[in-house]
């Protein structure tokens, strides 16, 4: 029971407050006007108290009181009242509400002139500040109320647009809470787009926008519908036009997507109007190519149909200009000022009235919204709109000449993004000349010069404006096609000189002309820039010396650049570098030696000056005593320890041999300290720096430091950081290979990092870099360490044996143990190779079987000596490997395998005959052998190699007669043989394999098409050349009538797609329908399988269809340009996000790639993807079902949950119904929304 003393209290602190309140609301009524206005604000402060509460009586006295000072003939008093309003909502209950909204809207409707805007600004307050418990209520007052307001004869226009204001926000707050009114209010308002006040349509053309994201289709539907009607109708007044056509853009841009099935009825008459408009009808023509911008981002797929219409209609309007004649077609680049002037003097004709800006500013936003929503429309762009682009960089209006320029960047970008990661190497020009005639990048290439010329003109206008946009155009050019401006510097450089040096520039100017040079700098040949140096390198260097820092740091930045050109090799070049050497050092002195500025420019400063001693020491000794040990101290720093370290190691690897004995003790000192530190990335570039510096000056070092680094580096080698471990092995083989390598050295590497790298080698994740360094380790411990090569073998070897601990040596660790055993014996010379040979020999000639790990490791290791060095020397050796294949476990028959077809490598002429022989006779051990011989012809496609004509006329026998084996396992080693064996000879494999794409026998098919997948390699070869032309023999047998084949060119077609994508690019409209149908479940591979008590059902075509998606994944990574995502998406993509686990888990990485890469085409189909991710994302596996089962199912959920997050991020989607609907349901979940805020913030 409450203690009564603390009800007493609060009673007695209630009655305090009212009678304060009470005081307050007698103030506000007095007739002094100062005490209105305090007491109203004090009133303000308590309502936002939260502790701040009500009673029925006060309520009602609160709310008449601050209602009546809404009409308060002091203005400062009536703006605090509807101040009070916005907490005072919050505070009383729902019947105070609904009547203070009553009797303001009366106050809107019927009250005098002066109060309305008060009454006004208070009821958006209202709606505004409700809590969303109490809106239906007020909906129902103020809904009939204010459509009375909009479509009451009576009503002044003023009153009109303040009830379209207030049921704009009412809409757009609650829309989807009064559908029972949307049709009357939809009715009212598009009676107002025929009104004669131009406010009034203008804010009725808001309102309808704001209602119809929360319309139904139909009423959509109506909307448009009558829109379209209007007009149609030829009497209207243009402005009544112009109206009606802004409503189209307004309802496009407000539902998105939905729009799309009304676009047969509104794109033609838009543009029929656009077209037969009279010439002073500028705002007619803007506000439809601006519907028409709306259309083709928001409705990509239904607007297919008019997108050429469109394309020809934005190029006519974007020069339009009727009351201006340009009569200087002809640019030249020579132009003295006095021309200059003249061309201003030209342009500077104005006409206050003239609209026609407007028009061409509208059609290059309309062409920007068809380059970027139509990828697969870039060529034709290229064709027909770039030369018109171009020609329109001499807009005489400012605002509209940047976004012609933005039209333009964005159609550099859309060619780049649709052509990354093709390559653009001699050979694939080569190959793809037939096709080049269309492809974006040759396209661009043929209009660099107009480019350039028109570029050119615009670096010579006044406007900083527009000497930004120009150079930001070039900038993007560089990006996308990086060589193209070499045959223009000479006329870009004066452009460049006068951004840097001008009064007028700006720091934005300089910023874009520095990126520009640094980029142009980077991606062209060193001599182009040699006769222009001298005028590029003094405003680059003038502006080090800027005071804002961004300017300075991108200079120093182009000076790194700039230094590199000057000298680009230590070589002769016939181009004088010394003569820039000490004006480059001595503007870079003073920002390194400067402590007081930005960390950018720090940084910068480092970094430059790491680059100018290393390309011009020999021309700085004098300096370099005074400059080194700025560096050095610049390593004690925490900010810019990380850029110093980076700046030597780009020192120490000068070939010039920088002289550095003035630092060198407290460089190592320094370097070593850093060993120790916690901050990964540092280590790393200190490993690096370290292992130059030991490289360049390893004899300068004493051997003290050296014992210090080794004991450092034990510590940093662990197979939980494997890069980290590759640089420390690196690091400790140049020590021990370096001349100053003593015995104490040696000493220590043995004891420290020896341990370390025997349990290293024991890991089954070692692989890669850290491998090929864990070798050298082993080969310099033998060659340079003076270690006994018998004492490392058996470590190593003893590195096989189980222990009881951790039981049996990981297969992948036995590879590793056999590479490092091989490399250490061809390092201990031919005496010592040949005696482990012979004893490898002797374990496998021990029958016993018991420790099979011995035997294992002694065929990898055969295997691995056997490709290094030939090993027919050892007589038998082949016959004692064959003898393990009768062995009763499958991994030592595998290791025998992968012995025989190194071994074979060794010596071809020797041993390849006795594999091939024995393929013939042994039928039992085929399979086996048949991947003796894949080792050996992987091997040779690698080295390039090549084998005699007897043996390849004898393999392909071999391997063609095994296309048709029952066994899938013997078809994949068959096909991976002739896909390899095609980079060999493929003169003599392509037309082979294309013969057998029509056998009678599927497997065959398949084999062969198997074969052109496992040929297609991501180097450039020969193959290539040869294969292009005969590619669709292959491809098009996703076709055929046998699923295997079909799976088998679905996953080739995929390989292509990943690797070679030029080479199927001009396949693709014909295989893509195909390669869809692939997707699609069907019956006829579904089959019951009886097993007694149960049925179970077999589905045939999982593995297809899986394939299918995957490939789809592959190209919109790689060849997007070719592709209509649209087509893919509905049907295709939907059935799989409703089919097997597998399939789903693919589509969920499709959905969230297409929503990154074309949100456009997802958002027009968007709700019919939400119903199955809700359906994922809700299912519960059965309550019996396994733990597995439900692991597959979370991992399921989070998938989808990503791809709902990939959704989330794409602009518009709030236009979806259904999706908003899918985002609410599961922040009602909290498992749900939990996982899914986890999933955001990866």
């Amino acid at each position: 029971m409450m203690d009564p003393c603390l009800i007493a209290v609060g009673r007695g602190q209630a009655k305090m407050a009212n009678s304060q309140l009470s005081g307050i609301i007698e103030k506000m009524t007095g007739k002094d006007k100062d005490y209105r206005y305090m007491a109203t604000s004090d009133l303000l402060n308590e309502l936002n108290k939260d502790s701040f509460k009500l009673d029925s009586d006060l309520e009602m006295r609160l709310s008449s009181i601050i209602l009546q000072q809404l009409d308060d003939v002091a203005g400062d008093v009536s703006g605090l009242a509807v101040k009070c309003l916005a907490p005072l909502v919050k505070k009383v209950g729902e019947e105070r509400v609904v009547e203070m909204t009553n009797k303001l809207c009366d106050k809107l409707l019927h009250g005098k002139d002066q109060h309305r805007d008060t009454a006004s600004i208070a009821l958006r307050t209202v709606v505004a500040q409700v809590a969303p418990s109490l809106a239906p209520s007020i909906l129902v007052t103020l809904t009939p109320q204010m459509i009375g307001g909009i479509s009451g004869q009576e009503m002044s226009p003023g009153i009109k647009c303040e009830c379209l204001e207030i049921m704009c926000d009412v809409v757009q707050k609650y829309g989807s809470l009064m559908a029972d009114d949307h049709e009357k209010l939809l009715n009212t308002l598009l009676l107002q787009l025929d009104c004669n006040q131009a406010t009034v349509r203008k804010k009725t053309v808001t309102c309808i926008a704001s209602l119809a994201s929360s319309l139904s289709d139909d009423l959509l539907a109506k909307a448009t519908v009558q829109v379209v009607k209007n007009l149609s109708n030829k009497n209207a007044k243009s402005e009544i036009t112009r109206t009606n056509i802004q409503m189209i853009g307004a309802i496009s841009r407000a539902v998105g997507y939905r729009f799309g099935t009304h676009l047969g009825n509104t794109v033609p008459v838009l543009i029929n109007y656009c077209t037969s408009a009279s010439e002073n009808e500028e705002e007619l023509r803007e506000y439809s190519l601006q519907a028409l911008e709306s259309f083709l981002l928001r409705c990509p797929r239904d607007i297919s149909p008019y997108c050429d219409e469109i394309l020809n209609l934005t190029l006519e309007y974007i020069s339009y200009d009727p009351n201006f004649t340009d009569d200087m077609d002809e640019d030249t680049d020579n132009e003295t000022p006095e021309d200059e002037e003249d061309d201003e003097s030209a342009n500077e004709y104005t006409d206050d009235e003239d609209a026609s800006w407007k028009v061409r500013r509208a059609a290059a936003k309309c062409l920007a919204g068809l380059i970027v929503s139509r990828s697969e429309m870039i060529s034709k762009v290229y064709q027909e709109a770039c030369p018109k682009l171009i020609d329109r960089f001499k807009e005489r209006e400012e605002n509209v000449k940047m976004d012609v320029f933005n039209t333009f960047i964005d159609l550099l970008r859309q060619t780049g993004n649709v052509t990354k990661g093709q390559t653009d190497t001699d050979e694939s020009r080569q190959i793809f000349c037939t096709l080049s005639l269309h492809h974006p990048k040759w396209l661009l290439k043929q209009e660099v010069s107009k480019i350039v010329k028109s570029i050119n003109r615009q670096l010579r206008e006044k406007s900083v404006k527009t000497k930004v946009g120009a150079f930001s155009v070039l900038r993007e050019l560089v990006v996308v096609l990086p060589d193209c401006l070499a045959d223009h510097i000479g006329s870009l450089v004066p452009g460049i000189e006068r951004a840097l040096n001008d009064k007028s520039s700006t720091s934005n100017l300089k910023i874009e002309a520095l990126v520009f040079t640094k980029l142009v700098l980077a991606s062209h040949a060193p001599p182009v820039f040699h006769p222009y140096i001298k005028a590029l390198s003094s405003p680059v260097l003038a502006a080090v010396g800027e005071r804002y820092y961004k300017v300075t740091a991108e200079a120093l930045r182009v000076c790194g650049e700039l230094v590199r050109v000057v000298r680009p090799s230590t070589q002769s070049m016939g181009f004088d570098f010394k003569p820039f050497v000490h004006p480059i050092y001595n503007a870079i002195m003073p920002r390194l030696t400067n402590q007081d500025q930005d960390q950018e420019v720090k940084e910068c400063a480092i970094t430059c000056m790491g680059l100018v001693i290393s390309i011009f020491g020999d021309e700085l000794r004098k300096e370099l005593p005074s400059c080194l040990p700025v560096l050095v101290d610049r390593m004690g720093n925490e900010i810019t320890r990380l850029t110093a370290v980076k700046a030597f190691a780009v020192i120490a690897t000068s070939p010039l041999h920088i002289d550095l004995s003035c630092v060198l003790v407290n460089l190592i000192a320094e370097l070593t300290g850093f060993l120790r530190k916690a901050n990964r990335v540092l280590r790393q570039a200190t490993l690096i720096t370290m292992n130059t510096l030991v490289t360049a000056y390893g004899d300068k070092i004493g051997s003290d430091a050296y014992e210090v680094i080794v004991v450092e580096l034990s510590s940093l080698i662990s197979v939980l950081d494997l890069h980290m471990t590759a640089l420390a092995l690196e690091l400790c083989c140049t020590l021990m290979t370096g001349k100053s390598c003593s015995e104490n050295i040696s000493l220590a590497v043995r004891n420290k990092v020896l341990p370390q790298a025997l349990t290293l080698v024991k890991s089954p994740l070692l692989q890669g870099q850290a491998l090929l360094a864990l070798q050298g380790f082993f080969e310099a411990l033998v060659y340079h360490a003076n270690t006994s090569f018998y004492t490392l073998l058996d470590s190593l070897l003893s590195c096989a044996k189980p222990s009881p601990q951790s039981g049996g040596v990981p297969k992948q660790a036995l590879y590793s143990i056999a590479q490092c055993v091989a490399v250490l014996c061809l390092a201990a010379g031919d005496k010592n190779c040949s005696s482990t040979v012979k004893m490898l020999m002797e374990i496998l000639k021990d029958d016993s079987g018991t420790n099979t790990a011995k035997q294992h490791l002694a065929l990898l290791s055969l295997g691995e000596i056997g490709r290094r060095k030939d090993l027919s020397a050892h007589a038998g050796i082949e016959t004692i490997v064959i003898e393990s294949f009768q062995s009763p476990f499958e991994e030592i028959k595998s290791a025998a395998s992968y012995a025989l077809g190194n071994i074979a490598v060794g010596n071809l002429p020797n041993y390849l005959p006795f594999i091939l022989n024995q393929i013939d006779n042994q039928q039992k051990k085929q399979y086996i052998l048949l991947h003796s011989l894949k080792e050996v012809i992987v091997r040779q496609s690698v080295d390039k190699a090549d084998f005699q004509n007897s043996s390849v006329e004898k393999i392909l026998a071999l391997l063609f007669n095994h296309c048709e084996s029952e066994e899938e396992g013997v078809r994949n080693v068959v096909a991976e043989c002739l896909g390899k064996m095609a980079l060999i000879e493929p003169e003599k494999l392509v037309p082979a394999l294309k013969v057998r794409t029509t056998s009678q026998a599927a497997f065959t098919r398949a084999t062969v098409v198997t074969a052109v997948k496992y040929s297609v390699v991501e180097r450039p070869e020969k193959l290539d050349e040869i294969i292009f032309p005969e590619i669709s023999s292959f491809l098009m047998l996703i076709k055929d009538g046998d699923r295997h084949v079909r799976r088998a060119a679905v996953s080739a077609l995929s390989t292509f797609a990943h690797y070679k994508p030029n080479l199927i690019k001009g396949l693709l409209p014909e295989l893509l329908p195909l390669l869809y149908d692939q997707t699609v479940i069907k019956k006829e591979l579904i089959r019951t399988v009886d097993l007694g008590p149960f049925k179970h059902v077999v589905d045939d075509g999982l593995e297809l269809r899986k394939a299918a998606f995957e490939c789809v994944f592959t190209l919109l990574d790689s060849c997007l340009d070719q592709l209509n995502p649209s087509s893919f998406i509905i049907p295709f993509l939907k059935s799989g996000l409703e089919d097997h686990y597998d399939l789903k888990m693919l589509c969920h990485l499709i959905l969230s790639l297409l929503a990154d890469k074309c949100p456009s085409a997802v958002l027009a189909v968007l709700d019919s993807l939400v119903e199955p991710l809700q359906k994922t994302i809700n299912f519960k596996p059965k309550q019996d079902a396994v733990k597995q089962e439900h692991d597959r199912n979370e991992d399921m959920i989070r998938n989808a949950l990503r791809a709902i997050s990939s959704l989330d991020r794409i602009s518009g989607v709030d236009y979806s119904h259904k999706f908003k609907s899918l985002m609410a349901d599961m922040k009602r979940s909290e498992r749900l929304w939990g996982k899914y805020q986890t999933i955001r913030n990866e």
